[in-house]
């Protein structure tokens, strides 16, 4: 007998299921050609995106959510300098905890 087919799975959807299982429930960020993958994922999923305009602010809104919560915050970027821009604040959420 045939093994039942299921639709095929890739890094960023494991990757959500594992956000899912953690209890996490927004994610913040801004979305880019880079993370589609990772979009379409988010998509088929129980988790909502909150789309910024700035990943300085994705990284500020999922450390205010992280100390509130109690439950990690995420925060998404894109390649090259939108990843140099959410560090400070998460370090410094880091740091502050």
């Amino acid at each position: 007998m045939a093994a039942p087919s299921q639709p095929a799975q890739n890094a960023s959807d494991l990757f959500v299921r594992a956000l899912e299982r953690e209890g996490i429930k927004y994610i913040f960020g801004v979305p880019g050609e880079e993370n589609l993958a990772f979009l379409e994922a988010l998509r088929k999923s129980s988790l909502q995106l909150i789309v910024v305009r700035h990943e300085q602010a994705a990284a500020f809104m999922a450390a205010t959510v992280g100390r509130l919560t109690a439950t990690p915050g995420v925060a998404l970027s894109t390649l090259g300098p939108g990843t140099a821009a959410a560090p400070p604040n998460a370090v410094g959420g880091l740091c502050q905890s």
